[in-house]
């Protein structure tokens, strides 16, 4: 007897299958036990492979369902007769024969198992343990649980009639349920679950590269450029979630059902099946997050780790065993490691805009690179304050103390988690405030300083109304860099424009003799060229700030101007003595007041494109300084 007949016999004595009835089976005469192996010898043997009839080559569950269940019922009473021999004589020849007719029944069904499996290799998934368990997905509660039946209910509910689809079993998880269970029960498990295993592996490897799931080294993502590490990690934000709530869940699913007699079976061939290519998956993540630190990975990186959030709960599920814990720890492996690549981007990027060094003041006071660059990527970050809300929670920046008195107010909600983010960005932006305080100093001129900060934290003040991090950052934060505004304006105003301002007479100042009216004009004429000229060659890029600033000096200036020319132009006389005097007629000075903030300089009346004459005359219009 071989050594395979041996531990399969040994497994009959073992057997839990009878338990409960060798008893029933020792009463059996022996002449019944041999008229048993005697029936079922006849089709046992019809389809042995070694057999030269053409049964061999076909698929008896796919073209005989009747012959299949009657073949599967011709073992368990083998194993019955079996059972009785081996309580009354282990020695025995008709027990040496029995054992000779299981090897064949054996390896005949482990051909239709394997026949069976590499058929519908494409054709097992969840909704086909579905159909025969009677329920739908939207009635799975569990991937556990599902009950185990007698072979001949599973045959009877696949239907004992002849079914083709395509070359394919209607009931392929029924047939495989049945022929497992029938050899896990005589003994040849370990020949059942390594084809099984060896067949569901490959279609896992194979669906996971259609996914686009390569196995990859450290080294070879280290040697990737960032546009083609960009397009694998979008490829794989869209193949994980099919990969855990398709295929694996399908997997586990179906693993389960074939395999529910026994535990540590489909709990082995389960992770025999997936934890490879698992593995390989959920290992990618990872290995971006111990790549290049640069700004703008971040995003990718938190679309990442937000993809791994959203799907752990399903890992949690279907990976819920010893076995298998390895890939568990993987999946939360990267994610951490994610996240902590994510803070160090953080704190590099805060520290970069520390360290800038740059030294050329920006043009007429314009919108500094930095100020662009930085507001384009903190604005982002906002838009991922949910991921971010995650990652920052147990890592917050320094404490509010730091901040000025009054800079920051959190927003109303109380979120702990939104108010963490919150002061991080408010945190990233003071530092950039700080940043341009210091480059601001640059420029010799004091007005052209107030002009930079006036342009620069407007541009920040807008990119904060126009994204998410208005609601971060809340309607105080706002409000009081409005008014941070409005008085850098005023201190531009008064620093460019006061002497010109001080040329002109004070209200209800006593009447000018001729001659200190004329000098009054000249004072004017000089300071106003002069300031012109100045003030020409600055910058507003934003119009409405630009617009609001010139109405708020042209409301200054025109009118206390008009004033005193009307008073005192008949005083000095014939037309041509006044417009020597008066170089800037009241209507033309709004003329030339609209050149401002162009960027070159122009003294030239006709050179104006409109006129702020009827803006100054107006009540209604705002001003920036108001």
């Amino acid at each position: 007897m071989s050594v395979k007949s041996l531990s399969s016999l040994f497994s009959f004595s073992k057997s839990s299958s009878f338990s409960s009835c060798p008893s029933s089976a020792q009463t059996f005469p022996e002449s019944m036990v041999e008229e048993n192996i005697e029936n079922v010898e006849t089709l046992i043997t019809k389809w042995e492979l070694s057999s030269s009839s053409d049964t061999k080559v076909s698929s008896l569950f796919l073209h005989n369902r009747k012959e299949a269940k009657e073949l599967l019922k011709s073992v368990k009473d083998l194993r019955q007769a079996m059972h009785f021999l081996l309580s009354e004589n282990s020695t025995s020849n008709k027990l040496v024969h029995a054992q000779n007719l299981m090897q064949i029944a054996m390896k005949s069904l482990e051909h239709q198992f394997y026949q069976t499996l590499s058929k519908n290799r494409d054709h097992l998934d969840l909704e086909s343990v579905l159909s025969v368990s009677g329920q739908s997905s939207d009635g799975l509660s569990s991937l556990d649980g599902m009950e185990a039946s007698e072979d001949e209910d599973e045959l009877k509910r696949a239907g004992e009639t002849i079914t083709e689809m395509e070359g394919v079993s209607q009931f392929p998880v029924s047939d495989l349920k049945a022929i497992a269970e029938c050899m896990v029960s005589c003994g040849y498990g370990k020949e059942c679950t390594k084809i099984y295993t060896l067949v569901r592996r490959s279609v896992v490897d194979e669906k996971l590269y259609q996914l686009g799931i390569e196995r990859l080294k450290a080294s070879q993502i280290q040697k990737m450029n960032w546009e083609a590490l960009e397009h694998m990690i979008k490829n794989w934000l869209s193949a994980v979630k099919i990969a855990v709530k398709t295929l694996f869940t399908g997997e586990k699913v179906v693993c389960d059902h074939v395999f529910s007699a026994s535990t540590a079976t489909r709990e082995s061939c389960f992770s025999d099946i997936t934890k490879e290519g698992a593995m390989n998956l959920f290992r990618f993540p990872e290995l971006i997050a111990k790549g290049k630190k640069s700004p703008e990975r971040i995003f990718r990186m938190m679309e990442l780790y937000e993809a791994l959030s959203e799907i752990w709960p399903e890992v949690e599920s279907i990976f819920n065993i010893e076995s298998t814990s390895a890939i568990k720890l993987q999946a939360l492996s990267s994610r951490n490691k994610l996240a902590d690549s994510i803070r160090v981007v953080l704190s590099n990027f805060e520290s970069t805009m520390q360290k800038d060094l740059s030294k050329t003041p920006t043009v007429g006071g314009g919108i500094h690179p930095l100020t662009r660059s930085a507001m384009s990527y903190i604005s982002s970050l906002g838009d991922y304050s949910q991921i971010l809300s995650d990652i920052i929670a147990d890592y917050p920046p320094p404490s509010r103390s730091t901040f000025p008195e009054s800079y920051f107010a959190s927003p109303t909600s109380g979120d702990h988690q939104t108010s963490a983010v919150s002061v991080h960005l408010a945190w990233l932006l003071l530092v950039l405030f700080c940043k341009l305080d210091s480059k601001a100093q640059l420029y010799k001129d004091v007005s052209l300083t107030y002009l930079f900060l006036v342009n620069n934290l407007h541009f920040v003040v807008e990119r904060v109304h126009t994204s998410q991090l208005k609601d971060l950052l809340g309607d105080e934060w706002v409000f009081r860099h409005d008014k941070k505004i409005k008085q850098y304006a005023l201190n531009y105003e008064t620093m460019a424009w006061t002497k010109v301002f001080s040329s002109l007479p004070e209200k209800n100042s006593s009447e000018m003799s001729p001659e200190a009216a004329k000098e009054c004009f000249r004072r004017f004429n000089a300071a106003f060229e002069e300031a012109y000229m100045k003030q020409t060659s600055r910058v507003i890029p934003n119009a409405k700030l630009r617009d609001e600033l010139k109405v708020s000096i042209a409301k200054k200036l025109v009118p206390a101007y008009r004033e005193f020319y009307d008073a005192y132009s008949v005083m000095l006389g014939g037309e041509k003595s006044l417009e020597v005097l008066a170089r800037f007629g009241p209507k033309d000075l709004g003329n030339y007041l609209s050149d401002l903030f162009p960027g070159t300089p122009i003294l030239s009346s006709s050179s104006s494109s409109s006129s702020l004459s009827s803006l100054c005359s107006s009540e209604s219009q705002g001003s920036i300084t108001h």
